[in-house]
């Protein structure tokens, strides 16, 4: 069973956690052949357990990811939230771990998975942005809602890492203003270290 540490997140939304720091400890190891830089790197379980998902393709750790986050729901909001919603993928991969993931625990709690926002406008990769301002700028109009089914609702939103919050403050904000849904909580698998 997968130790979770949780960590409380503040933002536009009611309520919102990380069940963990991502990256406990980075150390500089050296540059390889290519001549970029390596790194020991050590995770917390879930963290591990993500990278090994999400990077590595590694399907077989799916079902403890699922695991541990559906026990974190249903401890944490067990009857207060009507529907999962995913935060659409930065990149094009063969397996979407957001997606996988969330539908995963849709089904085990039997909470709808919905995919409820669109894209309305395209927007780089974040990872190497590291200004809030300018990713929140980036991000001013980049999401829509589908439609208005969920109204009065309360939505989950869903992401696999939580890094400074600008994608998920832009997307609550457009749950609520354009989707009009009661209450909309926040769950990141992971967490950054630092705000960058």
């Amino acid at each position: 069973m997968v130790t979770l540490h949780p960590i409380k997140l503040t933002g536009d939304w009611h309520e919102g956690f990380a069940l963990d720091i991502h990256t406990i400890s980075s150390t500089f190891m050296g540059y390889d052949p290519y001549g970029r830089e390596v790194f020991d790197n050590k995770r917390s379980q879930i963290g591990e357990l993500l990278y090994k998902l999400k990077y590595k393709s590694d399907n077989a750790v799916l079902d403890e990811i699922v695991l541990a986050t559906s026990r974190f729901i249903a401890d944490k909001w067990k009857g207060k939230v009507n529907a999962i919603v995913p935060v659409l993928p930065s990149r094009t991969r063969k397996l979407q771990p957001v997606i996988e993931i969330a539908k995963g625990v849709g089904s085990g709690l039997q909470i709808p998975y919905v995919e409820l926002l669109v894209k309305l406008k395209g927007t780089p990769e974040l990872k190497n942005i590291f200004d809030y301002q300018k990713r929140s700028e980036m991000l001013n109009s980049a999401f829509g809602i589908k439609n208005l089914e969920w109204q009065g609702k309360n939505i989950l939103l869903f992401d696999d890492l939580y890094r400074s919050g600008a994608t998920l403050n832009a997307i609550t904000r457009v749950l609520y203003n354009s989707g009009k849904v009661k209450r909309v909580y926040v769950l990141a698998l992971t967490k950054t270290r630092s705000k960058s």
